[in-house]
This record gives structure tokens, sequence and C-alpha cells, in this order.
């Protein structure tokens, strides 16, 4: 991949939903390729692995060479200068969103002038859409199947042992 043309999409994916899965695919439409990455230090506690993490991320894109799936340790605007990447992509789903994410965007351009941060609007679709969401609907029994990946929701079902 060429470095100037590669995103960097960082998050959680705990677990990867369908609205983060439409902003990998917009997100190759803008670029050759995006990196899928997960820090190994968040404050959150997962309900899956780091390794769980990545490997769902990567069974979903199987297939699709334009993604790398990545974990990384420290500062992103680090991470971006390491693998070359100029852009981190982010989704907003609501006004909400944009204060912390501009937040972040500005401490990192501080940081690092030269990679930039790309907002994409989630598809209305996926508005009310968040990870943390889905987990607290999955853990309370309640069907998430239409928000996730199929292969995803099984890792869900496996996991808590209902549907």
């Amino acid at each position: 991949m060429n470095s100037s043309r590669i995103a960097v999409y960082p998050g959680s994916f705990d677990p990867l939903t369908n609205g983060h899965v439409n902003l990998v695919r917009r997100g190759l439409s803008l670029f050759d390729g995006v990196i899928v990455t997960m820090a190994r230090n968040i404050r959150k506690t997962p309900l899956f692995s780091i390794d769980e993490r990545v490997e769902m991320v990567r069974e979903v894109f199987a297939g699709e060479p334009s993604v790398q799936i990545d974990t990384f340790d420290g500062l992103l605007v680090n991470y971006c200068q390491e693998r070359g990447a100029r852009v981190v992509m982010r989704g907003l789903r609501a006004v909400s969103d944009f204060e912390f994410e501009f937040q972040m965007a500005s401490m990192n351009h501080s940081l690092a002038p030269e990679v930039e941060t790309l907002f994409m609007m989630t598809e209305e679709g996926n508005f009310f859409l968040s990870s943390n969401l889905v987990k607290e609907v999955a853990i309370l029994g309640g069907d998430v199947s239409p928000y996730v990946p199929a292969s995803v929701h099984a890792r869900l079902v496996e996991k808590l042992g209902h549907r």
C-alpha cells in the first residue's frame, strides 16, 4: 500500500458493529487501504480480549487485501508515523461525538501536524449504534443480530451463552 493513501481507523471494536464495517468500506473508496487498529492499553474493560477482537475483525474482512488489522501501544499519532499513514479516520454519529473527537483530533494535530483526521458521518441507519449499546443489549439477552456481522453475532452468542 502506498503510505500516503493509507487511513488508520482506530477503535476498541468491542464488538465490531455494522456501523464500523460500513465506515471501513466507505474508507476504501477514498484510500488505497485502511488499517483497522486497536489500542492494547485501553482504559475500558472489554468483553472480548484484544486477540478475540483482532480475530473477529479479520474474519469480517477476510479476502479484502486492502484492509489490514493491527494493534498498537502508546500514542495513535506515533503509530501512524511508524506505519507511514497520514490520515486517521473517525466516524461521527451525533453532535455529542464531535466534542470528544474534536479534542482528540486537535491534540493529535498538535503532536503530529502531518497526520490529518478525517471525520465521516455514520450512515443514517447506524446513527444510534455503538459497541457499548450493542454489548449492553446482548448481555441483557436482546437480539443484536441486525447490528453486527453474522460472525460477530456468533461470537457474542458463544461468549454470553444466549441469543
